[in-house]
């Protein structure tokens, strides 16, 4: 007979990769809002996505 062989459970994420997850995620958002305070920058972006149409 053959033993089947289980998946191993995954492992929770240790303290240090959450808070380097979250840290990373915070910079990426921050520098999409200050993006958003250059208005050439929305207005190129605005003539990208109605060119789609």
């Amino acid at each position: 007979m053959c033993a089947r062989l289980r998946p191993k459970a995954p492992e929770a994420m240790k303290p240090i990769q959450k808070t380097l997850l979250y840290a990373g995620l915070l910079v990426v958002l921050g520098l999409v809002f200050a993006l958003y305070t250059r208005p050439d920058f929305v207005m190129t972006l605005a003539n990208q996505v109605w060119g789609c149409f």
